[in-house]
């Protein structure tokens, strides 16, 4: 159930009962020259609400903008300081919780989100709510390992496939070889295991890690599936945790 569609009424109801609201964050920001700049926050979305058809869980509007700023190179990435994005879905988790639903779960979209956003949940938790970051390829490795044949963490396989099973109007199939041109063999630079590769411009000419080529929808599909029911797992394991449970620890004696 999306929040932003329904009345206030109704939301009144579903508040109550929900147990869980989700908030997918993502980003605007490119994705090689074959993707859509919202490849992140529609893949945030579209595991949240999948994950709330399976358990009932609210989900909240997305945040399409995120902590994106090593993409600016490249035309149309926008971008917020991660303090601003930390103290943006505080804001919103703060709101929430005020009207009685305080657990929450932060459905990560782009990796450089994930800093900010696991800030923002360790300062909730002192306040009483509970958050979580749910970073989608985090929670599924064993099935990545299993659909996607090559490498490429950013605009390569994975994140085609799953925009292909989203939205495959959206992906340039004629641009595939050009962004496996100049695509990077995996994300950064490092000099002597040090990272000096700051933006993507730095080590990827075209803004992609990895080649599309081997992408397809049914790859998506699978990913999409799978993070959705580890995202549900995981939120049927919070609604049934007690409150005392999720609290910080106490003072050693």
């Amino acid at each position: 159930m999306d929040l932003s569609r329904i009345g206030w009424v109704e939301a009144k109801e579903r508040l109550l009962q929900a147990g869980v609201a989700l908030l997918p964050v993502g980003s605007t920001e490119q994705h090689g020259p074959h993707l859509p700049l919202g490849t992140d926050w529609m893949t945030a979305e579209a595991i949240a609400r999948r994950a709330s058809e399976r358990g009932g869980w609210l989900v909240l509007p997305t945040v399409p903008v995120g902590a994106s700023e090593h993409h600016r190179q490249f035309w149309g990435t926008l971008w917020v300081p991660p303090d601003v994005l930390r103290d943006y879905v505080i804001g919103i988790a703060r709101a929430v919780a005020s009207h009685g639903l305080s657990r929450v779960v932060f459905v990560n979209g782009h990796g450089g989100n994930t800093g900010a956003l696991e800030a923002a949940a360790r300062a909730l938790r002192r306040d009483g709510i509970f958050a979580y970051v749910y970073v989608w390829w985090r929670a599924i490795p064993e099935v990545i390992a299993e659909v996607v044949e090559g490498g490429g963490s950013h605009a390569g396989e994975m994140e085609t496939s799953v925009v292909l099973a989203i939205a495959p109007e959206l992906v340039r199939r004629e641009r595939y070889q050009e962004a496996a041109a100049g695509a990077a063999p995996e994300w950064g630079k490092r000099v002597h295991g040090v990272e000096v590769g700051y933006d993507t411009r730095d080590f990827s000419a075209t803004g992609a890690v990895g080649d599309p080529t081997p992408a397809t929808a049914a790859k998506g599909e699978r990913l999409l599936a799978a993070a959705a029911e580890e995202l549900d797992a995981f939120c049927r394991w919070l609604s049934a945790q007690p409150e005392d449970a999720l609290r910080p620890p106490p003072h050693l004696p």
